[in-house]
């Protein structure tokens, strides 16, 4: 039986209390900044990583944060929890009825927001992949439909968040762009979810490409209909017979990596599974509010870091940073995303500004846009220029989201932190 050595685990119990500890502290200086704490975890890993560590001490960090060995492999075990999690978490955020409440405008605001930004995202990379990064072997028509996927999907936590700190969370705008943010990720995710096994490298062996899309299709479908049906008579029974908040918890996390667990044997991605997963629970009347915020506390606040600062590890911010591509990508992102979530708002019968501050909100992509980028960086679709780029455009874009809102609202609207409001979640956002 293999195991690791001695000096393996020591070795990786090094990394996670570095990668742990640089992590708060550089998440804390971005709250400072009033910035969202994954900025601060990117920029700690981009510290750590090849791009500043590496290039003053590159021997002591071949030594740190090795490429191969056991502890590498165990780290990156370790990431890919963290990112089935952090999907897991962003499904809870998923409120069915409140996208029915919203009904025509999150539509039109939801699909126009997702339909634009997609076209742009393909139509440019398909005719010039070499500019866009596309690596030599990847197919050049899943190569755009990624970049396509990427432009489109938005960042529901890092949205909720910015909603909160400017007290707009449950406004008549505010519910409007969380309606049709959730109707966006699902879409978008299910999108991607079809590209991964166009890719055929996620596992599903034996399977056609129809069969694993008619699995994907059929999981998702009887998810959010039975298995939500099912949750909702389990979980009090679940509540009254197991120890809360501890029973809750381990079998939620338990059925979110049996349902990740699935759609990986299928041939798509694990995040799609516990994405779903997440939804159906989350969207249970029975679910009570304080689990979703100690799941929320335990992977922001644990697995959120490793994953976010192991960003950094991967690639070389320098040597990878191409001006002219990260404009192009931004270009890309702004406006696709704010014509089409505007323009969709305005057809719902909202005012202009309202449209155009709509739209700001619902481009702030944050660490979603980031897991589709790492996953295509893995997958050899996009190379590391491109991720760069599109790690930078996450930045950006949430950064921005809140104060080019606030400059469309009217009237302004102040902001109020959420812990001086109590009628607010208290979870932190990504």
């Amino acid at each position: 039986m293999e195991s690791l050595s001695h000096s393996e685990i020591v070795k990786l119990l090094l990394q996670l209390s570095i990668i742990l500890i640089s992590g708060r502290l550089m998440a804390e200086l971005a709250r400072k900044l009033k910035q969202p704490a994954v900025v601060g975890e990117i920029l700690a890993g981009i510290l750590l990583g090849p791009t500043v560590f590496g290039m003053l001490a590159p021997l002591q960090f071949e030594t740190l944060f090795p490429p191969i060995g056991a502890s590498a492999l165990v780290f990156d075990g370790f990431v890919h929890i963290a990112v089935i999690l952090l999907l897991f978490i962003a499904g809870l955020e998923v409120e069915l009825n409140l996208v029915w409440q919203q009904g025509r405008q999150a539509v039109y605001t939801s699909m126009l927001g997702l339909i634009i930004p997609f076209i742009l995202g393909f139509i440019f990379p398909f005719y010039f992949p070499a500019f866009f990064g596309r690596e030599p072997e990847a197919d050049p028509l899943i190569f755009a439909l990624f970049v396509g996927t990427a432009m489109s999907i938005t960042a529901l936590p890092v949205i909720a968040r910015i909603l909160m700190d400017m007290n707009l969370f449950r406004t008549r705008t505010g519910m409007l762009i969380v309606a049709s943010a959730m109707i966006n990720d699902l879409l978008g995710w299910l999108i991607f979810s079809v590209i991964i096994s166009m890719i055929g490298t996620g596992g599903g062996e034996g399977m056609s490409l129809g069969t694993t899309i008619a699995l994907t299709l059929g999981f998702t479908i009887l998810m959010l209909t039975a298995g939500k049906g099912v949750i909702n008579r389990v979980l009090p029974w679940i509540n009254r017979r197991f120890s809360w908040p501890g029973g809750l918890l381990s079998l939620s996390l338990g059925f979110c990596f049996l349902a990740a667990a699935f759609t990986e044997f299928i041939g798509i991605h694990a995040i799609f599974g516990a994405f779903i997963l997440g939804v159906a629970l989350g969207d249970s009347e029975h679910m009570p509010e304080r689990a979703k915020e100690i799941v929320h506390h335990f992977v922001n606040n644990v697995f959120a870091p490793i994953f976010f600062v192991s960003i950094g590890l991967k690639v070389n911010f320098v040597a990878n940073f191409d001006l002219m591509l990260v404009l192009v990508v931004l270009v890309l992102a702004f406006v696709g995303k704010i014509v089409g979530s505007g323009l969709g708002t305005y057809l719902g019968g909202y005012s202009r500004r309202e449209s155009l501050a709509i739209g700001f909100g619902m481009n702030a992509r944050g660490a979603m846009e980031i897991i589709l980028g790492l996953i295509a960086l893995e997958n050899k679709i996009i190379d590391e220029r491109f991720f760069v780029a599109l790690v930078i455009m996450a930045l950006i874009t949430s950064i921005t989201s809140g104060p080019l809102m606030r400059l469309f609202l009217n009237p302004p609207v102040k902001i109020i932190p959420p812990d001086k409001d109590p009628t607010l979640p208290t979870r932190g956002y990504m």
